[in-house]
């Protein structure tokens, strides 16, 4: 037994010390340095770096209305963007595990658009609410084509939602099929000779025994709408006058356009604080809702 756990420890060593050492190196170390950056004035150039303890914590909380603004939009955005998408995967989902003939063709169809990169995807529905929306206005008339989608705050706020939400639908969508395709079928028979309608079967039955599904589609819809950038920048760089402005956009223009890494990398532990607290909490409430079939 004892000569067995040398061998035990090297099987440990081999498959799980490469993978171990490749996560320090990448994720704890930088973080720690980032702890450390953020208590630095540094501009990410020099090699002069000057500690100034909790300043730029305290810059953020009292003098900076930028990361305000940038933060309600976020919360916003992120409301709306997971409340949609899930809504929107869960209804697709739901509709091609019925018995349709092109229901393989429509969930390829739906799942593309998470293929496509943010940046390129941005650019893509720019083109879309500039050119292509103005031209079906002055063709048929409709005030909606004819609004400013990316040129007033409100309308550039509901056209990011829109892109966002087309974007991920698809991803949430396949994970929805694949927790629907397990729910017993005898379930669903049982409950509908009892007479129950659609409506009760699906509150009291379907959305139970999926919870697990949604725990997982909560949790990344909002890790990524929180963490929107690739998006923002493409369709609007946080304009009109930076109502757009995403955390994400924020940090990286502070830190790399206006060359004060160390206020921007103190922005980003904020960030990663309030996010991690917020699906925690999400992950804990959903959890206590999940039922074992």
């Amino acid at each position: 037994m004892n000569s067995s756990k040398p061998a035990r420890l090297m099987q440990q060593f081999i498959f799980v010390g490469p993978m171990t050492l490749f996560f320090i190196l990448i994720m704890i170390v930088p973080f720690f340095l980032g702890l450390y950056y953020s208590m630095t004035n540094w501009d990410g150039v020099t090699e002069h770096v000057t500690w100034i303890g909790l300043d730029n914590y305290v810059h953020i909380f009292l003098k900076d209305p930028d990361f305000r603004g940038a933060f309600w939009f976020t919360v916003k955005f992120t409301v709306c963007g997971v409340l949609f998408t899930n809504l929107l995967g869960f209804g697709l989902a739901y509709f091609l595990t019925k018995p349709l003939r092109t229901r393989n063709v429509l969930r390829t169809v739906f799942f593309m658009p998470n293929m496509i990169g943010g940046l390129l995807l941005g650019f893509i529905w720019q083109f879309i609410f500039v050119r292509g929306f103005s031209a079906v206005g002055e063709a048929t008339g409709l005030s909606f084509f004819t609004m400013p989608w990316l040129g007033d705050g409100p309308t550039a706020f509901w056209g990011t939602v829109i892109v966002f939400v087309w974007q991920y639908a698809g991803y949430l969508m396949v994970i929805y099929i694949s927790s629907l395709s397990n729910v017993p079928k005898s379930l669903l028979e049982s409950a509908q000779i009892d007479g129950a309608d659609r409506w009760r079967i699906l509150r009291e039955i379907v959305i139970p025994l999926i919870m697990p599904a949604v725990t997982v589609c909560l949790f990344l819809a909002i890790s990524w709408s929180f963490k929107v950038f690739e998006l923002n920048l493409a369709l609007t760089q946080g304009g009109p006058f930076k109502s757009t402005e995403s955390v994400a956009l924020d940090i990286y223009n502070e830190a790399f356009t206006n060359n004060r890494l160390g206020l921007g990398t103190a922005k980003a532990i904020i960030f990663f604080v309030i996010v991690a607290i917020i699906t925690s909490i999400q992950v804990r409430l959903t959890k206590k809702r999940e039922v074992e079939m």
